[in-house]
């Protein structure tokens, strides 16, 4: 049979929770568009039930993703890199319809995301050398600070970004042992629902990252309540949302992460082909700081 006289087989996009790819609970959907409003897709439309799931299976995966050793989850997030390097046709595609860019610039996006996947990858252990260290101290004591996952972080993805700026926000999260819910673009979620069928393929345990697409701030308002989620970037929220966001992270004493906004108020402003960095990795770590006696050698009594 010709190509032309063949059926058209339309994706199906889900989201992507704890491991699986569930429908919305709601069973709503929303149509996504291109830059020149032609449909591209239907989308599930979250919500707020689905963002508690997300939550549920974050906290189930943290404890064995934060146990895991630095390099073990370097390995992890290199395979990540290695499944996206084959499906680059399909993200090139889906870039280039959700951003409005012709084929050979989202070709550059797309590669420029799995080199910042692999970037990554390479930090998981050795941010610990730059975030600890051994502190001088006044005694016969070992000071030492290490640093530690903050737990379960709400991702508010970049709105126009849909794929670089998704990795940037993504892999620092989990490339430090922390387990995310995110919410991907409203406008262009197809790159993120995709990327959870990369991470479904890969080694990354499920519930380490599980991914939303729906409206950002009817999703945004429960994560930023909710008593189980001990973290949140801001990066795809608009000021006003920012700031009602912040209010309500505060009732856990949250960590935040606010992005710089522009003058319509949208925190775009950022350049994802930039380099990145370390603060993205260090922003959602905490400190242990561990004091032990250094002891006594000899019969002198010399210490350390």
């Amino acid at each position: 049979m010709s190509e032309q006289n063949r059926l058209g087989v339309f994706k199906t996009y889900k989201l992507y929770v704890g491991g699986k790819f569930p429908r919305s609970e709601s069973g709503r959907v929303y149509e996504v568009t291109d830059s020149k409003g032609q449909w591209l897709a239907n989308a599930p439309q979250s919500s707020r039930k689905d963002a508690r799931d997300a939550v549920v299976a974050a906290r189930k995966a943290f404890g064995g993703w934060s146990g895991a050793t630095a390099y073990n989850r370097g390995q992890v997030l290199y395979r990540v890199a290695e499944m996206l390097e084959g499906r680059k046709e399909q993200f090139v595609r889906e870039v280039a319809a959700s951003d409005g860019l012709s084929k050979s610039k989202a070709a550059a996006v797309v590669d420029a995301a799995i080199d910042r996947w692999v970037w990554y990858a390479g930090w998981t252990d050795k941010i610990g050398q730059i975030a600890g260290g051994a502190n001088p101290v006044a005694g016969p004591f070992f000071n030492l600070s290490t640093p530690e996952p903050t737990g379960v972080v709400a991702v508010l993805a970049p709105r126009k970004s849909s794929f670089l700026g998704l990795v940037s926000v993504i892999a620092p999260v989990i490339a430090t042992g922390n387990t995310a819910v995110v919410i991907a673009s409203a406008d262009a979620p197809l790159p993120a629902l995709s990327l959870g069928e990369v991470l479904a393929t890969s080694d990354v345990p499920g519930g380490v990252v599980n991914i939303l697409s729906g409206a950002t701030a009817e999703l945004a308002a429960p994560l930023a309540a909710h008593q189980d989620v001990n973290a949140i970037d801001l990066t795809g929220a608009d000021a006003e949302l920012a700031k009602e966001l912040e209010i309500a992270a505060a009732d856990n004493l949250k960590r935040v992460l606010r992005a710089p906004v522009t003058a319509d108020g949208a925190s775009d402003s950022a350049d994802w082909s930039a380099s990145p960095g370390t603060h993205r990795l260090t922003a959602f770590l905490e400190t242990k700081t561990v004091w032990h006696p250094t002891g006594a050698l000899g019969a002198a009594g010399s210490s350390y």
